[in-house]
């Protein structure tokens, strides 16, 4: 595939479908906004896309083609992952579920940067990410197209991405009085 519109084109649908499925982020978004409430799960949504600038950085670098023909490297990053996400899981249950307009008060809420910080591994580790931009970027998007796109398609990966995850939030949750 070489035309720029249609590299783009591609890149947009294959990546609004996979973003759209659920998965870990997905299910750490909807935790933060059940457990901590919105403010907490939008800053989680924002670091989520600034995860997916790791996944286009190291795909723009090249470095995911040396990922994808390293087959002890690519199961050390599968490995990181699924602990991560039984971490994930972990939390989940321990939780104890927001009062809806009760989130924050009474208790310390979760400061911006943790639940950033939350969004933000959880993407990295996110086997399905990982998995998708070897994908796109070695297949879809090669070393042959102008930077200016793949910069841009980055980009807009990200915003996307961080914007889904922030709709999901406005959605799943009530605005709580410390929001």
């Amino acid at each position: 595939m070489s035309d720029p519109i249609q590299v783009a084109v591609t890149v947009i649908v294959a990546h609004t479908l996979a973003v759209a499925s659920p998965g870990p982020d997905f299910a750490v978004v909807l935790r933060q906004a059940t457990t901590q409430g919105r403010a907490p799960a939008l800053w989680t949504s924002i670091g989520i896309g600034a995860g997916i600038a790791v996944h286009v950085s190291y795909a723009l670098l090249g470095i995911a083609l040396i990922i994808s023909q390293t087959p002890w490297l690519m199961r050390v990053i599968q490995l990181a992952g699924a602990a991560y996400l039984l971490w994930i899981a972990w939390q989940a249950v321990r939780a104890q579920p927001a009062d809806g307009d009760a989130v924050g008060v009474g208790t310390q809420a979760q400061s911006a940067i943790r639940s950033l910080r939350i969004g933000f591994v959880t993407n990295v580790l996110n086997p399905k990410a990982t998995l998708f931009f070897l994908a796109l970027f070695t297949v879809v998007v090669g070393p042959g197209q102008p930077l200016w796109l793949q910069l841009g398609l980055g980009l807009w990966l990200c915003l996307s991405t961080a914007a889904w995850f922030s709709l999901a939030v406005v959605s799943a949750s009530k605005r709580s009085k410390s929001d």
